[in-house]
């Protein structure tokens, strides 16, 4: 005959227990004595991890973490300083969005491409306008005040952008 376990006086779930508490928490409220709630019943901090703990190792027995994207790569973003606004930097770089997002951000993306968008202008008055046009965009974005990150692209020089070096 298999033997039957009868549950532990503090294991959750037991009804014996949950109504001797009801009782309690009752005759306690009828009296007008503050009721205290308890965590009786809810697993502790250290059973959780347990729990969680197992059930990663599991799940690396069973092979649910082989062949990730990235696996073996360094997390991207864990190096170089803090950027309060990185989310809105990889959403912008991930998606391919132009013109879209801080100043700071747009001008530093504008920079990185602009001598090939200046090697496409046809005559020097073109180049002097765009290049002008930059430098009054990056004014303006060092004059903001409404936050965000700071504006670290330099303005560029119109002669020097249109000689070839």
């Amino acid at each position: 005959m298999p033997e039957t376990r009868e549950p532990a006086a503090s294991q959750p779930g037991d009804a014996r227990v949950e109504a001797v508490r009801y009782r309690l928490r009752r005759q306690a409220e009828e009296r007008g004595e503050e009721v205290e709630e308890t965590n009786a019943g809810q697993p502790s901090m250290d059973q959780r991890a347990h729990v969680i703990e197992n059930a990663i190792q599991q799940a690396i027995r069973r092979g649910d973490f082989d062949d990730l994207p990235g696996a073996g790569k360094p997390l991207p973003g864990l190096t170089g300083t803090h950027d309060p606004d990185w989310w809105i930097r990889r959403k912008i770089e991930r998606e391919q969005l132009t013109g879209l997002g801080p100043p700071a951000l747009t001008l530093r993306t504008e920079d990185k491409e602009f001598a090939d968008r200046l090697d496409r202008l046809a005559s020097e008055r073109t180049v002097r306008e765009h290049v002008e046009d930059f430098n009054r965009r990056v004014r303006e974005a060092r004059r903001q005040l409404q936050g965000g990150p700071p504006v670290v692209t330099p303005m560029r020089d119109a002669d020097v952008e249109r000689d070839p070096v």
